[in-house]
């Protein structure tokens, strides 16, 4: 992103005021004032990652004007009650964090288009329903967590457009998220639904975990989407063509169209999703 954090005051393992001690690194007003970058699009970026915070530093509640909250790779295991007072926060970036459960108030965030709670600690008794009164988000990542169902109130999250729900306990996944009608990208790796169980064939987890990742067509670059469109052809017009085939299955490619589980998302081949990094990034340049 080209924006770096501050750096704690003092030497390591001393206390006292701006060091690290049994509390971690204390961050100040007046730190954090310092640590305050303009974004190229106008928006007040404030970067606090990998600092060995333990506490979320109070003194942020304070700061009003900050757009983007950046508090990544720290060890915040509670997040205050009153963090909804920070209404101006279109971006908040908690991940690799210990975070257990978030508050309701974090509902009040409106203005959010952008939050990422991976890698945390986090159980689905800890995500409250308040959430759903985040009508801007677009960008939600849950990742690597401990979660097997979502809120169901989360269904009016309906601005969703990537959801990463990778690494955590879903069996199975929650019928509204399917239903979301600006999902792109959807990301469910790594969990039990995604591996089928021991008395699946290895044809059918191969599939459960071609469902993992869809995206939708326009989050391909131009040349990842043709690649995708030649695979599926390929798949559809040419292997299942011979007869044999057929016969032996007892169906025809119909089946194979099922193979998709939300409608307009598709399943981009292992090419296409690496190639897609560099592409993002030169889009993030112009």
């Amino acid at each position: 992103m080209g924006y770096t954090g501050i750096m704690p005051k003092g030497k390591k393992g001393k206390k006292g005021k701006g060091g690290k001690g049994a509390k971690g690194t204390k961050v100040t007003l007046k730190m954090a004032k310092k640590a305050i970058r303009k974004t190229p699009d106008g928006c007040h970026r404030l970067t606090l990652s990998n600092m060995g915070i333990t506490i979320f530093p109070k003194c942020l509640l304070k700061m009003t004007n900050v757009d983007e909250l950046d508090l990544n790779r720290n060890l915040i295991k509670i997040l205050p009650d009153n963090i909804g007072d920070l209404e101006s926060l279109r971006w908040l970036d908690l991940h690799s964090n210990k975070l257990e459960s978030v508050p309701e108030s974090l509902g009040n965030l409106v203005s959010l288009t952008h939050l990422n709670l991976s890698n945390n600690c986090l159980t689905s008794a800890g995500l409250p329903s308040a959430l759903s009164s985040l009508s801007n988000l677009k960008s939600l990542n849950l990742g690597m967590n401990q979660l097997d169902t979502l809120p169901p109130s989360w269904a009016a999250l309906d601005s969703l457009q990537e959801l990463g729900l990778f690494d955590n306990l879903f069996i199975t996944l929650p019928e509204f998220v399917s239903a979301y009608p600006n999902l792109t990208k959807l990301n469910v790796k790594r969990n039990p639904c995604s591996q089928g169980d021991g008395g699946v064939g290895q044809k059918e987890k191969k599939e459960a975990a071609k469902e993992a990742y869809l995206v939708h067509d326009s989050s391909l670059c131009r040349t990842c989407l043709k690649r995708c469109q030649r695979e599926q052809s390929e798949e559809e017009n040419g292997k299942c063509k011979d007869e044999t085939c057929v016969e032996e299955n007892g169906s025809d490619m119909s089946d194979k169209k099922k193979q998709k589980t939300i409608s307009g998302l598709r399943t981009p081949n292992s090419v296409a999703i690496v190639s897609q990094d560099v592409w993002r990034m030169k889009q993030n340049v112009k």
